[in-house]
């Protein structure tokens, strides 16, 4: 699956539209150009779901004690820090023991070696195992009650398997577009289909 890749068209009233985000990279743009070269430019590959946020054509090498993943795509617009996102999976075949953390909670996440057209860089922090988490607008987080940085449970449901991924982390902003992350370890788990959701439900 590619990032971020919504798996709703339309959500029903109440419901969580479900995206799968498969391995990648948002990168410094110091970083950037330590990889790609002086003279690369971060261009847009494809539109991701949540406004202004972008896969981009150039993709790395990342490298573990044990083995490395090719083609993990770079995405877009550039971070302050460079975040490498993987799966569970991805940990055990590069040989490295990532936390689940939020996007930018990096403090001694797990060190890797990134790897470009035109360099090799390696991180002593970056590496992480994103939690599940949702995007809501004000709007949206005012509908089911919750707020930024709350912490609920959300249902899956479909004719295969019946799940609750709990832990899951509320994200609330204007730029926000309401959608459900999770990653492919988990999305295999509740064997997710076209056009899934959740049902997003309080902790305790």
């Amino acid at each position: 699956m590619t990032n971020h890749q919504t798996l709703v068209s339309n959500s029903v009233a109440g419901a969580i539209p479900i995206a799968v985000s498969a391995r990648h990279c948002h990168v410094s743009e110091e970083d950037f150009f330590h990889l790609f070269g002086a003279n690369a430019q971060l261009k847009v590959w494809k539109e991701l779901s949540q406004p202004g946020q972008f896969a981009a054509e150039q993709v790395i090498t990342i490298k573990g004690p044990r083995g490395q993943i090719d083609k993990v795509r770079v995405l877009g617009p550039f971070r302050q820090d460079t975040q490498i996102e993987i799966s569970q999976t991805d940990a055990i075949k590069l040989g490295v023991s990532p936390p689940i953390r939020m996007s930018g909670d990096l403090e001694n996440s797990s060190p890797i070696t990134l790897i470009g057209t035109h360099g090799i860089l390696h991180k002593e922090n970056g590496l992480i195992i994103a939690q599940a988490h949702i995007h809501m607008s004000e709007t949206e987080a005012a509908s089911f009650n919750v707020a930024d940085q709350d912490i609920v449970k959300v249902e899956i449901t479909n004719e295969v398997r019946q799940i609750q991924i709990m832990n899951v982390v509320v994200r609330v902003s204007p730029n926000y577009r309401l959608e459900m992350h999770i990653d492919t370890d988990e999305a295999n788990a509740a064997s997710i289909t076209t056009n899934q959701t959740g049902k997003l439900m309080k902790m305790g």
